[in-house]
């Protein structure tokens, strides 16, 4: 079946680009520390905007954030934040990319207390995805209990931009929760 026939969810609408994402990515679990940061520093630049907004500029954040290593973001120098300021290429939010340079720190840190921030991530749903069944995305929350807590935890430890909705979201992506709806054919894929 050619994929413009799948029952898929109805946000990607008719976008390529969100098609992609929603049918490749999306909710399709993720273990590897460099993609959970990335999608970790996505989704923090993405407090107040849409997400399209985002992924229609990733590679701009991938060119600009040396393909996401949070090693080399956690080093980063007053004067690459400030050449971040002017690329007119990304969001040009001065917190934002304040933000990207501190949680690259505080990733580095969970690292060493965990092993792998998977390890950390992962264990707040015992490895396992959590599988919901909605059947429309007017069902789907922003935020639950379980991202308010983990956005608490996050924030203990230092990171920034991480409330409980950018949480929510940043556990959609790497696939911590299954928010495909039930008709779509991702949701039992993933």
């Amino acid at each position: 079946m050619d994929s413009t026939n799948k029952k898929r969810c109805n946000w990607p609408k008719n976008d390529a680009l969100y098609i992609k994402y929603h049918d490749k990515e999306w909710g399709v679990p993720v273990y590897e520390d460099a993609k959970i940061f990335e999608f970790l520093l996505l989704e923090t630049f993405q407090a107040g905007l849409s997400w399209i907004t985002i992924l229609r500029r990733r590679e701009n954040f991938r060119t600009a954030f040396d393909n996401f290593d949070y090693q080399k973001i956690a080093n980063y120098s007053d004067e690459k934040l400030a050449v971040l300021k002017l690329d007119t290429k990304i969001i040009r939010n001065t917190l934002k990319i304040k933000a990207a340079k501190t949680n690259a720190i505080a990733f580095i840190e969970v690292q060493k207390e965990y092993g792998t921030f998977s390890k950390y991530l992962w264990g707040f749903v015992d490895g396992i995805p959590v599988q919901n069944n909605f059947t429309s995305i007017s069902e789907i929350p922003a935020n639950t209990a379980l991202s308010d807590k983990i956005s608490m935890d996050l924030k203990s430890r230092g990171f920034k931009f991480v409330g409980s909705t950018i949480v929510y979201a940043h556990m959609q992506a790497m696939g911590m929760v299954n928010d495909h709806t039930v008709d779509c054919f991702r949701y039992t894929e993933v």
